[in-house]
């Protein structure tokens, strides 16, 4: 069963790769690249500085800070114990891909989709009740930063899947953690 699991994701990804086409090539790769996102986070920073001040401001930039270490070390630590090859790099399916870049670490599970979500998801249930409209628009984000990676052919569905799973779980656990430490330093 696990086999027909991994091999039906193979095939998923080959389907999703090859929808590809060269025209759009540079604008996923720019979707991929963490540093194009600097204007985001910067407006993330500026909001919540402008709706908590600059001590509880502050505070939640910095958990954001640890939270990307976290999801990044977690991330690694997982990859590097369960070492499946990344598509680009499986001798079964690579030739199958449309690649553009060619990552050589491993591949499950998704660094970009995990931490992209756990970040979103923080922020959303940070901001919700200031920003009740618009807020939700954030998802945008982990949804286009994740499927970069199958259109460049750098990671399988399931990587992608577990990785949204995953970020989803912990941005509501850090939530809940940040909610209790909150609790503490204005009491």
């Amino acid at each position: 069963m696990f086999e027909t699991i991994i091999q039906k994701d193979k095939e998923l990804l080959i389907f999703l790769n090859n929808l590809g086409t060269e025209q759009w090539d540079p604008f996923w790769l720019f979707i991929t690249n963490q540093l194009y996102w600097a204007p985001l986070f910067i407006l993330i920073f500026y909001l919540v500085i402008k709706s908590f001040g600059w001590k509880r401001g502050g505070f939640m930039i910095l958990s954001m800070i640890v939270l990307v270490a976290f999801s990044d070390q977690f991330t690694n630590l997982i990859k590097n114990s369960v070492e499946r090859l990344r598509p680009n790099n499986d001798p079964e399916i690579m030739d199958s891909l449309r690649t553009l870049i060619n990552p050589q670490s491993y591949s499950f599970m998704s660094g970009h989709a995990t931490t992209s979500t756990f970040f979103t998801v923080y922020v959303i249930l940070l901001l919700r009740e200031k920003f009740k409209k618009y807020i939700y628009l954030m998802l945008i984000f982990p949804i286009l930063f994740s499927y970069s990676r199958l259109y460049l052919g750098v990671h399988f569905p399931i990587d992608i899947f577990v990785g949204i799973s995953i970020g989803t779980l912990f941005g509501n656990l850090y939530f809940m953690l940040y909610k209790k430490l909150d609790k503490k330093s204005l009491a």
